[in-house]
């Protein structure tokens, strides 16, 4: 948890509701946490090409994907030529 200019945590959770969540995702199985896992990093990867499209609405489908590629494993630009 990030924390403000005092070493403060910052939560708009009250403690209540946190010690429910944590017990909800301790009561998770195996199986379902990486399920989870799974959608949010599909959503995470839909947010961001779409991202790429609005910055860049004349490319292609195929430019998209590569350029999701290059920033994930790549987050440099790539050298001129590739």
């Amino acid at each position: 948890m990030r924390g403000n200019i005092f070493g403060m945590g910052i939560s708009d959770t009250t403690s209540e509701a946190a010690a429910i969540q944590l017990r909800i995702e301790r009561a998770k199985t195996g199986e379902e946490r990486l399920i989870e896992a799974f959608e949010m990093s599909l959503f995470m990867r839909e947010l961001s090409a779409a991202g790429i499209r609005d910055a860049h609405p004349d490319w292609t489908e195929a430019q998209v994907r590569r350029e999701l590629l290059r920033f994930a494993f790549l987050p440099d630009p790539l050298p001129p030529g590739l």
